[in-house]
């Protein structure tokens, strides 16, 4: 079953389009009937529920993808792992930090496959970045900086409100935010941009950069953290923010700062300082004998020296087949791919304290107690959960 069928819905669907497709599901009727000319075996729904909640309905399925936007991924992603059923989930996983954590105890007492969509995790370049950090290219690794400033996902304020598309159920597009008017800009992506639907750039992009951070240096939970940028709207992300984390020494790894810059808020100096000031977007890791800097498709190790003395190690990770190709084949082999929520929902958390901690005490050091899900500051705690709307709870 695929849960929204546009944007990301459809590039999905492109991805998993050899597979049954049983169900198409979405709140626009006019994307939803576009999609299942292309599928004309496939049954459409407007409202998941009817058949996620229905365990008859249920076994026509094996698995579902979700597609929608953020304030939505939980629900149908409960339902499905309630229901026994296999997971893909676009980032972050959900809106909130308490909805991640419910997600993964679902999936793991069910069973369930499931991964995260961060669909560069499958790329070569991120499997020869964690490689050489893990082998010692820069030494020992104290600090990373990551930033995102080629993309903007804000606002000043609230888009006019508007007459409702004809062809879209927007009480089921709001699902379980409060009711409001519509607005011109929510639907299909603009609803990025409001702290009711999604979380500004660092929702959006957080988890596609701060993942390479996790993985080479096999990230858990931050015990503290602080967030600043500009004055928060209590309704729109800003744009530029940063978060600096720390992460405690474990194991043999080093205790890690790890600061993350979003939209107009740029590690200047840092990246001056090693001649870095083309890169719009990267993950820079700084060791003790260099630095290694990565975007998607690139990395590069500094300074000179440093890179003319480096030989990479040999490739050791297994290749992905494919983001989407992993999932499926782990759901044949009851197995697990690369970012299940086991991985996923750490990182989803880190990335959403940050605007919790930016919307709720900007400026402010906070202490992150991952066991108990609790800052040291009420007024953030308050935003690490949401009240669902009657009828939209699991």
């Amino acid at each position: 079953m695929i849960v929204g069928v546009g944007g990301r819905g459809s590039d999905n669907l492109g991805a998993f389009a050899k597979e049954h497709i049983a169900m198409l599901c979405d709140v626009d009727g006019s994307r939803l009937a576009e999609v299942a000319k292309k599928f004309p075996a496939a049954r459409t729904v407007v409202d998941y529920r009817t058949i996620l909640r229905d365990a008859t309905a249920c076994r026509e399925l094996d698995g579902v993808v979700v597609s929608t936007p953020d304030h939505t991924h939980y629900l149908p992603s409960m339902l499905a792992l309630q229901q026994g059923l296999d997971v893909y989930c676009e980032k972050p996983l959900t809106h909130t930090i308490s909805q991640a954590r419910r997600l993964l105890r679902a999936a793991q007492a069910n069973g369930c496959v499931t991964q995260m969509g961060i669909q560069i995790h499958a790329n070569a370049n991120y499997h020869r970045t964690v490689e050489a950090v893990r082998a010692g290219a820069i030494g020992t690794v104290r600090e990373v900086i990551v930033f995102v400033n080629g993309t903007d996902w804000s606002a000043s304020q609230l888009p006019p409100t508007a007459a409702v598309p004809s062809d879209l159920e927007w009480d089921l597009w709001l699902g379980p935010t409060a009711a409001r008017d519509y607005a011109e800009g929510y639907h299909p992506a603009g609803w990025r941009r409001y702290w009711a639907f999604g979380g500004g750039t660092t929702a959006d992009m957080a988890c596609h950069f701060v993942d390479l951070a996790f993985w080479a240096l096999e990230l858990d939970a931050p015990t503290s953290l602080r967030a600043d940028g500009p004055d928060v709207h209590a309704e729109c992300a800003p744009n530029g923010m940063r978060c600096e984390y720390a992460f405690p020494a474990r194991g043999a790894r080093a205790a890690i700062t790890l600061k993350w810059h979003a939209g107009k808020d740029r590690p200047q100096e840092a990246l001056a300082s090693r001649g870095l000031e083309k890169w719009t977007n990267g993950v820079l890791f700084v060791g003790d004998d260099g630095w290694l800097i990565s975007d998607y498709n690139r990395h590069l190790v500094g300074p000179e020296a440093r890179a003319a003395a480096w030989k990479a190690p040999s490739p050791s990770l297994t290749p992905s087949p494919g983001h989407h190709r992993e999932w499926l084949d782990a759901c044949a082999a009851r197995t697990q791919p690369s970012t299940p929520f086991s991985y996923a929902v750490p990182l989803t958390e880190t990335v959403l304290l940050a605007n919790a901690a930016l919307r709720g005490a900007r400026g402010k050091q906070l202490t992150w107690d991952a066991a108990a899900m609790r800052t040291n500051d009420a007024a953030v705690n308050a935003l690490l959960e949401a009240t669902a709307r009657a009828g939209f709870d699991a």
